[in-house]
Formats: structure tokens, sequence, C-alpha cells
């Protein structure tokens, strides 16, 4: 939806986001509430978190209050500095005369500054356009899924605000109406620039008890290894306010810079009412290749095609949440450190978040107790359709023991990832059950065994959680990954009971299939053996003490049909 004429705005509107209400947040005590930017500061300690529209307006609003801290602490400069933060209950006393000093730069609606826009913004026609283009909540092409639909017409100036700075950080990609005074337009349109950087990433941080601690555990020194900060790094704020076209010879300066990345041009259109209509265009573009040393919030994959395509020794690229896995089942890189990801002389095929890396240095330094509890957040977009919608939000979390991010003390670490491990081949077993018992009675075999492996995983989600949660309190990892293993076993033996008992008359009676060493009566007692010896041997020793159990019959070797 467009309207024909560019209107302009009222004199004398005004919302200042450092006093006036406009960030979603949970207290302690569950209820929720708005509050400015300077409340939000001030009652940071009574806070449990931000809650946004949606997990990846927590996302960017997250970093928006990481850019503020880091650039009144202008820091903090090593872990010396951060521990005198941490030791201070009043650590964010400096922000309101901050607040003050750049309370211009902070208002939504200013005539010539307007918060995260750029004022005048039109296009060539002078095109207003449906605010649908910044509410992410109002899916394209799914009207069934929002009371909001066909379009957004108005938005009141919190919500409004709270959407602007998702756009920067999560906007779809696709063609976009050209803005008059940018010389990237060709026939009145931009062709795809990407998306926006937040939606680049797999985002990852980590929550303590109160926003306050969340926002001190993701405050990363400056002196971190492998993360570059240079001395002129500022937020967006503090830089001169963009034209309509690109920013010639922007190079990221720090995680204020990037925080506050301005990856779109956009303009606001309200009246005293609210807002009802923006202009949206493409600002400065971010490559994510080899951003390691800059963005700290998201584990990175080394990509040979990247490496091949650019003639490069060495590329990474920001590795992607995969909706269709729990955040537990990737565990590895969020806690394997560059020598366990490493393979041999080769350089690491992932890293995990610097924001880990930092933690981890916080634990092994005794700055942070080992029995400390973080949630382990990962916040992503799924993009579809050539990054011009957004299918899927990823939004899970993790409570774990900062000892597992110990740097010397990797036991833990190591538990926790081997014990993915043996849920992955116990799942794996119960899949290849699965594929047998249908093999058994001649139906396809596809489906149930995907079927298997959800109903395996979603067995094992909630035990996993609670397990990894009291890892951290256990004398001996090892006798923990042991109870692990019993719990995997208990669990996927009675889904395997459940999916013969499922097979009937057809299973028992079974059919003559192609295997290895030749044709096979398969049925369901036969495919039954072998998946008991199979989930036994993905699980180790922790069931040789049994003679009960098949894995000690050596005639009975599982020998899945090929």
């Amino acid at each position: 939806m467009t309207e024909p004429t560019d209107r302009t705005e009222p004199a004398g509107l005004s919302f200042d986001l450092t006093t006036r209400p406009w960030i979603a947040v949970q207290r302690l005590d569950g209820t929720q509430d708005e509050l400015s930017l300077r409340e939000v500061f001030a009652q940071a300690g009574d806070l449990s978190r931000i809650v946004g529209d949606l997990p990846t307006q927590d996302f960017a609003l997250t970093r928006l209050l990481l850019a503020v801290a880091h650039d009144v602490f202008d820091g903090p400069a090593d872990i010396e500095d951060w521990a005198d933060l941490w030791a201070d209950k009043q650590c964010f006393a400096p922000v309101p005369a901050y607040l003050d000093a750049h309370r211009g730069r902070f208002d939504l609606l200013h005539p010539q500054a307007p918060f995260f826009q750029v004022a005048g913004l039109r296009t060539g026609r002078g095109e207003v356009f449906s605010l649908n283009r910044i509410v992410a909540d109002v899916p394209n092409g799914d009207p069934f899924f929002t009371s909001r639909m066909p379009a957004v017409e108005r938005l009141g100036f919190a919500e409004a605000a709270r959407w602007v700075v998702h756009a920067h950080a999560y906007d779809t990609s696709g063609i976009k109406t050209g803005i008059e005074g940018d010389d990237r337009v060709k026939g009145g349109k931009v062709y795809p620039l990407g998306v926006g950087w937040a939606g680049t990433l797999g985002g990852v941080m980590a929550e303590g008890a109160t926003l306050r601690e969340t926002l001190l555990l993701n405050l990363v020194a400056a002196d971190t290894t492998d993360l570059r900060f240079d001395p002129g790094d500022r937020p967006a704020w503090r830089r001169p306010v963009c034209g309509p076209g690109v920013t010639d010879d922007r190079r990221v300066t720090g995680v204020r810079d990037l925080y506050t990345w301005q990856t779109r041009r956009l303009r606001l259109h309200a009246d005293a009412g609210g807002v009802h209509g923006v202009v949206l265009g493409y600002g400065d573009p971010l490559v994510p290749r080899n951003m390691h040393t800059r963005e700290p919030m998201t584990a990175w994959r080394r990509s040979a095609a990247q490496e091949k395509k650019h003639g490069e020794a060495l590329s990474y690229m920001p590795r992607e949440h995969d909706p269709s896995r729990s955040a537990w089942r990737g565990l590895e890189a969020l806690l394997a450190d560059r020598a366990e990801a490493s393979q041999g002389s080769d350089p690491a095929r992932t890293l995990r978040p610097q924001v880990l890396e930092w933690i981890a240095r916080l634990s092994t330094g005794g700055w942070l107790p080992r029995g400390f509890l973080i949630r382990t957040r990962v916040v992503g977009a799924v993009y579809g359709t050539q990054q011009s919608v957004i299918d899927e939000i990823v939004d899970d979390r993790l409570s774990m023991g900062v000892v597992l991010l110990h740097q010397q003390d990797r036991e833990y670490a190591m538990a926790a990832i081997d014990a993915v491990g043996d849920a992955d081949r116990a799942v794996m077993a119960l899949g290849d059950l699965a594929t047998n018992l249908a093999r058994a009675t001649g139906a396809a075999s596809d489906g149930p065994r995907a079927t298997a492996r959800d109903l395996g995983f979603g067995a094992l989600d909630g035990p996993y959680r609670v397990w990894l949660h009291h890892l951290a309190e256990a004398d001996d990892p090892h006798n923990q990954r042991a109870r692990w293993q019993k719990e995997v076993y208990r669990r996927l033996r009675g889904l395997g009971d459940q999916l013969l008992r499922q097979t009937g008359d057809a299973g028992w009676e079974g059919r003559m299939v192609a295997a290895k060493k030749g044709p096979v009566w398969l049925n369901s007692a036969l495919a039954e053996r072998w998946f008991r010896s199979a989930l036994s041997q993905a699980l180790g020793t922790a069931f040789s003490d049994d003679p009960s159990d098949p894995a000690q019959e050596p005639d009975l070797s599982p020998e899945v049909p090929a």
C-alpha cells in the first residue's frame, strides 16, 4: 500500500526515547512494563529481561543497550575494569548524564536528526508505504497468522521505535524502491543488497538472573584476544547524520559501531496520533565474510566455498541456526574451544562466539564462581524466497554452569558435548528400527524414520536440558555422563517398544528383504534385537554389566539391510 504524496509531519512533534517509555521488559515478579532508556538502566537489577514483540527484537534491543553501555564506560578496557562494574550495584549511574548529553539524537521524531532515520527521506515519486515494511510479525502472504493483516494502518510511537531498531537489524532483502539521492538507484529501484546485519548471524547472547547481569555478561572488554576495537569506535548517535545513499569508505570500528550499524535508510511518517507510514531503503551494507574479529555474538564456520571464490587461505562465515534442531544439539559450536574445533594442524573448523570466549575467560580467571549459571540464548531469523521474507524465527535457551566454558578444566565441557553425541547415536538406532519395521511390512521407510527421530529427540530434549543445568554441580562429570546414558537408554527403549507394538501382525510375520550378506527374513523380532544391540553399542559401556542385553550375544551383531 502506498500513499501518492509525501506528507509533512506537523511541527513540534517529539518522542524522546531517553524519557518516554518504549522498551518492553519483564520484571522479576513476571509482570511486564514499558520503560524509557533511562529507566531501563536505572532498574536493570530489578528486571528479568527484554520482552519485545519478537525474539529478534529482544536481540536487537539488547545490542542497542550494550552499545550505550560500552560508550558510557568507554570500555571496559580490561577484565579488571569489568570486575569493578560487576561488583558495583550502581554501575549504570553514569548513564543518565550520558543520555542527557546525546538527548537530541534519541528523539524518534526530531526534525533534522530523527533516531535511526534520515530526515526528508523520499522516493522519486514521493511514495509513503504501509508499516508492513518494518513490522516483521505481519508475514507476507500469510494473513491468517496475525490480527493486523492485511495492513498495519497505524503504530504508537513506542512500538514504532522498537520496529525501527529491528529493521536495521533484521530487515529483509529484495528489490526496494529507490531513494532520491541514492546513486545505487536504477530505474527507480535498488536491487538486493542483503538482509540487516543481525539477520546474517546465528545470534548468541548470555543471559543472567537479571537484565543487569545480562548486560554485563555480554559487555566484552576491549583487550579480548581476537576481537578488534578501534580507538574511534562510537555508536550511530555519535556519528554524522546519514544521507540517503551509502556512506563512502565506511569500515566497522568496533562493537559500538556494529551494534548500531545503519543497514537501512528509514523515515517514519507520523502525526499527533502516532505513526501511519514509512519510507524504507538500503543503507550501508556489510559483508559477513571474516567479520569474526569484529562480531562477538555469533558462532563462525570455516567456508571452503568462500575461500575458493575469493582466493583466500581462510574464510569464516556466521554459523546460522537450524530451526529443525534444538540448541542443545548444536552445543559443540558453543562449547568447543579452538583447539577442540581444529583438525590436527589445520585452523579451527568452527569458532565459538566471542561472547562465550569472554565468559570462559571470566570463569577461568575466577571472576565468576564455577557454579554460576548462565542461560545461553540463541536467536535468529530464517529467510525465504531470496531473503525477501522471514520464514521462521529461532529462539532457544540453554542453562549451564560457567565451568563448562572453563579454558583449562575441559572435562565438564567434553562431557556435555559427548552426551549430545550419545543422544545422536541412540536416536539413529531408533530411526533404524523404524526403517526396519517399515521394510518388514513392505511400507515406505522415509516417513517412519523421520517421525521416529523426531520422537527420539523430543523425548530427550527436556531431560538433556535438566541434566546440563545440573552438570556443573557434579563432582565427577564422567559419572554424570553415565547417568545420562542410562536415561537415554531407558527413554529410547520405551519408544522402541512403542514402535514394535504399533507394527502389529504384519511386522511379526515379516518378509524376505535384501541385506548385506544376502537375503534375510526380516520381522519385528529381528528388528528389535538389532535395535537393542545398536542402542547398547551407541551408549558405550554403560550397559556392559547387563547380561540380558543383546549386545552380549555375539551371534546378533546388527546387520542393517542395504
